[in-house]
């Protein structure tokens, strides 16, 4: 049987998406350089460019090639075409940007919090961010993306409350929160499992598909990478490791978290960890305490890694956070993993921020598939 041909309709759509992801890859091109870039003919490159100024999504620059030979007029995105919302939201605060199509910021805002903010004080910081971003020129934001230093449901978006975790914002709904100031759709994740993305697409773990990415700072999170995707759970929940059975300083099994209880390294009526006294406890210049003390640590997260490794087989183990990424406990930790039945190599996250920057390039890729849509709503 003969395939059917595809419609001229679906082969302008496929050659205007090649166009506007070109030019959202580059800031200005030429219909020669997108056709070369693209592997299109220049003739129906020239016509999808018409298509798409028509359409007001592209224009010309009036800059024009110079040298031999006719020259050429460059092409760039049209103006207006609007911005994504990028927020995170941590114990120290919310900070929110805007971004464009070519992945440039375009206007930042922050409100501070504290690590018992609450739901309101969080929603209240939340919103004023918005509205604040969306009063610019450039008018609110298309869509959103959200990093949030919580648990956060699948299904839902809202922010799940846990035993002894230490930034509670309580059922805080940053959808709802941001409906007002965002014209479509807002995506939530932990701050984790953008940080896991992040380090895959640029850092750590960049260009592999299954690894185990663990966050050891004030709060202590995992996430897990396999053929390349984030492995959410059924709620979302996959990977919040706080409360997994470890040996403790002196042997006994005990959940995690309290590891950092007993060693005494938590802030004072909280249950986050205390980084500052980690890192002065793991650091001390070849003293026997800070040798015990990173032991007792790379014991602890060893144990949380045996379970990761025996259940997800992980190509590789890449180690974040605040104290977590101390050359020390790098070493410390790499001698637990590397020593057991199922050695798995072991390095440092490398992204600054990695929170902000795997929300912001998941924003930027919304924003994109929006435009391109934009061009043919009915396809």
């Amino acid at each position: 049987m003969t395939p059917a041909k595809p419609s001229l309709e679906m082969l302008r759509a496929l050659t205007d998406e090649n166009v506007l992801r070109a030019l959202m890859a580059h800031p200005r091109l030429t219909r020669a350089e997108i056709a070369a870039l693209t592997g299109i003919s220049k003739p129906t490159i020239s016509d999808g460019v018409q298509r798409l100024a028509g359409a007001g999504l592209l224009v010309d620059t009036g800059e024009r090639t110079t040298g031999r030979g006719r020259a050429g007029s460059y092409y760039a995105l049209a103006p207006g075409l609007g911005t994504a919302l990028v927020a995170s939201i941590t114990p120290h605060g919310v900070t929110a940007e805007t971004v464009d199509a070519l992945g440039n910021t375009v206007d930042r805002a922050r409100a501070d919090l504290g690590r018992n903010a609450g739901e309101r004080r969080a929603a209240r910081a939340l919103a004023e961010v918005a509205a604040k971003l969306a009063a610019s020129e450039r008018g609110a934001p298309r869509t959103a993306v959200v990093s949030a230093a919580d648990p956060v449901d699948r299904a839902s978006g809202r922010l799940v409350r846990l035993p002894d975790a230490p930034f509670l914002v309580g059922d805080l709904d940053p959808a709802a929160v941001l409906a007002p100031h965002v014209t479509g759709s807002v995506l939530v994740d932990n701050d984790i499992n953008w940080a896991a993305r992040a380090e895959r697409r640029a850092g750590g773990a960049a260009g592999v598909d299954d690894f185990v990415y663990v966050h050891l700072g004030e709060g202590l999170g995992c996430a897990v990478v396999t053929d390349g995707a984030v492995r959410r759970g059924h709620r979302g929940l996959a990977g919040e490791i706080a409360h997994v059975c470890v040996p403790g300083p002196d042997g006994t099994a005990m959940p995690l978290t309290e590891v950092f209880a007993a060693l005494g390294l938590r802030r004072d009526d909280s249950t986050a960890i205390d980084a500052d006294a980690v890192r002065a406890a793991v650091t001390g210049d070849g003293t026997a305490d800070a040798a015990r003390a990173r032991e007792a640590l790379a014991r602890a997260v060893g144990g949380v890694l045996s379970a990761a490794v025996a259940l997800t087989d992980p190509d590789l183990v890449v180690v974040g956070g605040e104290w977590g990424r101390l050359p020390e406990m790098i070493d410390a930790i790499r001698r637990q993993v590397t020593g057991g039945p199922r050695p798995v190599p072991v390095t440092a996250a490398t992204v600054p921020a990695p929170e902000l920057t795997g929300a912001r390039e998941r924003a930027v890729e919304e924003l994109r598939d929006l435009i391109v849509r934009s061009a043919h709503p009915g396809q």
